[in-house]
């Protein structure tokens, strides 16, 4: 039996490719692990590793049974809606993937809050002086409650802010007020001057940041995206500046990335840009969960981290 490495876009295959075969070696098992499209036998195939692979790749395994996406994201796989029942899929759950995101958003709310924007501007004038208000009053949304937004949510009460959470389902987390669903939503974003969207990217996901949602939010609203870019209209964020539904925006993340060199993203005064660094999956963290869940799977055991598949996350 044998795994496939299927990542057209990913520069370091080999590296996974040979960490795997050493990360099953160390369990006990010899698995043959091969990179696709060079798959010498492909009824040998149990489990595919994948990100951003051609849906029609997976079809060509008939043996297949477990799809791992190679980070923490899995809207890559779920946008294949022909997908036999049968296929089992999991995702990347990484200690230091959470903790790069948290860091990420603290410096973001932590610069926000201390107005550190300003101050390059004022030196650049050789100006000395600062805002009747130092730091921002700000009162913090996140939208999508899963390991992300619990982690940061936890940090930012720690230091004190206002935190509310938004989910799918209501979250019990110490100190942070829970909203659930749709209903719920206005009353959400009328709490908050600071909108964190750390959703799954899902069918009921895509196109959420939109002009209805920015119309809905307090006014001048600091919004960070680290999520996925299909999650937001860009168009409508455009619009939302214009208009002053959205006062700035960090974005880490767009619709097509990289981020084309004519996109008007790039020289709008009231937009921050970072080229999807927030947090990266890295191998030495994936593959012993993806080795774990083959070995599960080969023995008909419960998969770690696995997507329900009707949520699509």
């Amino acid at each position: 039996m044998a795994i496939v490495l299927i990542a057209p876009k990913k520069n370091n295959l080999k590296y996974w490719q040979e960490k795997l075969r050493e990360e099953a070696s160390r369990q006990g098992e010899e698995v043959p692990v091969w990179v696709w499209p060079e798959v010498p036998e492909p009824e040998k195939i149990k489990m595919a590793v994948v990100w951003k692979h051609p849906h029609q790749s997976l079809y060509q395994f008939p043996e297949l049974r477990l799809v791992s996406s190679m980070g923490a994201g899995v809207d890559h796989i779920m946008q294949d809606k022909n997908m036999p029942s049968h296929w089992q899929i999991t995702r990347i759950v990484d200690e230091q993937l959470t903790r790069s995101m948290s860091n990420y958003l603290l410096a973001a709310v932590l610069g926000y809050h201390k107005r550190m924007e300003e101050y390059p501007l004022l030196q650049q004038q050789n100006k000395w002086g600062y805002s009747d208000e130092p730091e921002r009053p700000i009162r913090i949304g996140i939208l999508g409650m899963g390991t992300l937004g619990t982690d940061i949510a936890r940090k930012l009460v720690a230091l004190g802010f206002p935190v509310s959470g938004y989910s799918h389902s209501r979250k019990e987390v110490p100190g942070v007020r829970s909203f659930a669903g749709q209903p719920e939503l206005l009353d959400f974003l009328q709490q908050v001057n600071v909108l964190i969207c750390l959703l799954p990217l899902t069918s009921e996901t895509r196109g959420f940041l939109n002009l209805q949602l920015f119309k809905n939010c307090r006014k001048g609203t600091f919004l960070i995206n680290v999520a996925r870019g299909e999650h937001l209209v860009e168009d409508d964020l455009l619009q939302a500046l214009e208009k002053g539904y959205i006062g700035t925006a960090l974005l880490d993340v767009f619709q097509k990335e990289p981020l084309p060199e004519v996109h008007p993203f790039w020289n709008h005064p009231s937009i921050l840009i970072t080229p999807h660094i927030a947090s990266v999956t890295q191998p030495d963290a994936a593959i012993p969960q993806i080795i774990a869940n083959y070995l599960r799977m080969m023995a008909g055991e419960k998969l770690q981290n696995q997507v329900d598949r009707q949520k699509e996350y």
